[in-house]
């Protein structure tokens, strides 16, 4: 079947030679000067022709796979009521991310961030039985997150387009087993998209459930870090890492002893006045969980994670403490703030701070600390929670060797949901036994939009986009350099090729210099790159592979067969 042939004299397509003064990443740059999204507001993007054929092509790829796991494909849509949100609590847990608008009426909805109420509430309607059981159901539509800062064009957008699926199964082991088909469908997307990617341990942040995974693309504008073990497979998002901490020696510490400390309400002041490292310092960190004042103890020289802190206690809220906090607290000496003598506070502790170990900190006095303060002996600690932002040469929680910290964009995530939802709209179908059976799901997400993005990212050179074949925009771009035999050849070879099924970007522009198609060619990175040039009046043309840069001078049949493979 005859592909298309675009012409670029008709093609809605603006290159621009520098880089937009907003833009700070690779993919940001890239995709605007190549003429594939302009914006329209921060975080909202226009996908234009080229932009709209790439994203179609991996949202293809996309639903290729969805369809080979059984799954099947509806359209829900993106202005969604309130009140399933009310039920699962989820209208509220979102926070100021999520938009919301009221109709004429008065009455609430919202634009989806993600659809899990709404599809449990789909099935209630059309699952009545186990034996409509288990289905997966999957969408590509637009997203909408109120982002605070939207930045780095459509990797962080407010608009975005995503396939999110959900399983619904009627035992825990059906559960695993569609985790597992999307698990490895994913894997198939990512190596036919070309993307270089990681999976990840994960947690599961507002969408809930239990087992959680995150496929990450490694590159250097990413928002996420995570870990990896140099020494076995270990990887996981960095909010998902725990320490294991080794039993201290059993050792007999002196008492207690005060230390005058004028000036050092800081580890860093301390610490130098001390001549001791700051490992040996013991900080607490003061913070209001739904308004109670909590106080979390760790290392001197690691900090407090908020992010994992605030997963941990959720859907508790958790800000930092201020100066007002402290009035009317003579308990609470800022600055030199001890877990010993904190009377009422809760107090939470890295698993460094091991019972039996011996901490400098503060004393609960103005400018006095306090030496040889002994976890289990001198304080207890309430809770014990993986808090610290984790470093460089962490041990790996699977084998001990040190981790190794990367940037990342998230490019998909898998949820075991269990019966949150289930449980939140009552969905039961009828079991085996003739009684009802809850039902467990499972919710599944890529970001279709962002990996677009993460492809630029990581395939891009000096030149411009470089796609890989399965989503470019067109299989061959082929430059006429100018003369009118050129253009003639350009445009009869543009037609075999789209004859032997390939998709063909031609670029017979009058008037516009070799040179500049040239540069447009490199900039919109079609993967192979065909020139009727110098010697077209011999019928022999230039083939070069964009991304390695090789060419070759080969005669018009030949440069097809290659072509066509």
């Amino acid at each position: 079947m005859a592909a298309q042939v675009q012409r670029m004299s008709r093609l809605m397509v603006k290159t621009l030679r520098d880089d937009p003064a907003d833009a700070e990443t690779l993919s940001h740059k890239l995709l605007v000067r190549a003429g594939y999204v302009r914006r329209n507001a921060a975080g909202i993007w226009s996908w234009l022709p080229l932009g709209k054929k790439v994203l179609e092509n991996v949202s293809r790829v996309v639903r290729e796979e969805m369809d080979a796991i059984g799954a099947q494909e509806v359209l829900l849509p993106a202005v969604l009521p309130k009140e399933p949100y009310e039920a699962t609590g989820r209208w509220e847990e979102y926070g100021p991310e999520l938009f919301r608008l009221k109709d004429r009426k008065g009455a609430d909805y919202l634009l989806g961030p993600t659809h899990e109420e709404i599809f449990t509430l789909l099935v209630k309607d059309q699952c009545t039985s186990y034996k409509d059981l288990p289905v997966i159901l999957y969408q590509v539509q637009s997203k909408y997150r109120d982002e605070a800062r939207p930045r780095s064009g459509i990797l962080r957008g407010r608009e975005f387009l995503m396939k999110d699926s959900y399983s619904f199964d009627t035992t825990d082991e059906g559960l695993a087993e569609s985790y597992a088909l999307h698990r490895e469908a994913y894997i198939k997307i990512f190596q036919r998209l070309g993307l270089d990617h990681r999976i990840v341990s994960a947690v599961s942040g507002a969408m809930g459930g239990s087992a959680s995974e995150e496929f990450l693309a490694p590159a250097a504008a990413g928002e996420d870090t995570f870990v990896h073990c140099t020494a076995c497979d270990y990887a996981a998002n960095t909010e998902a890492v725990t320490f294991v901490a080794e039993p201290p020696a059993a050792v007999e510490h002196p008492a207690v002893e005060e230390l005058d400390t004028p000036d050092t309400p800081t580890i860093e002041t301390l610490a130098e006045h001390l001549g001791v490292p700051a490992s040996a310092t013991l900080k607490n960190l003061l913070v209001k969980v739904d308004g109670e004042i909590v106080a979390v103890g760790v290392p001197g020289d690691r900090e407090v994670d908020l992010g994992k802190l605030s997963d941990h206690l959720a859907p508790a809220e958790v800000e930092l403490v201020t100066a007002e906090d402290f009035t009317g607290r003579p308990d609470l000496v800022r600055g030199y703030v001890g877990p010993q003598g904190l009377g009422k506070v809760r107090y939470l502790a890295d698993p460094r701070i091991a019972a039996g170990t011996a901490w400098i900190t503060g004393a609960n006095k103005e400018g006095v600390h306090a030496r040889n303060v002994v976890a289990g002996r001198d304080f207890e600690v309430d809770e014990y929670v993986d808090v610290v932002v984790v470093e460089d040469g962490d041990p790996c929680p699977k084998c001990g060797t040190g981790l190794k910290l990367d940037r990342a964009i998230e490019i998909g995530h898998i949820f075991q949901l269990g019966r949150k939802y289930a449980d939140a709209f009552q969905l039961d179908v009828l079991g085996q036994n003739g009684k009802p059976t809850r039902v467990t799901m499972g919710s599944y997400g890529i970001g279709v939009s962002r990996a677009v993005a993460a492809l630029a990212e990581q395939t891009a050179d000096e030149q411009g986009l470089c796609w890989p074949a399965e989503i470019a925009p067109a299989d061959v771009h082929v430059v006429a350099a100018g003369k009118a035999l050129q253009t003639e050849l350009a445009l009869d070879v543009s037609a075999q090729l789209a004859e032997a099924g390939l998709r063909v970007l031609v670029d017979e522009r009058p008037g516009v210099s070799p040179g500049v198609k040239f540069t447009d060619a490199e900039l919109i990175g079609v993967p192979k790159i065909l020139v009727a040039g110098r010697r077209s009046a011999e019928g022999v043309v230039e083939l070069k592979d964009r991304r390695t840069g090789e060419r070759e001078e080969l005669p018009v049949a030949e440069a097809i067969a290659r072509l066509r493979g």
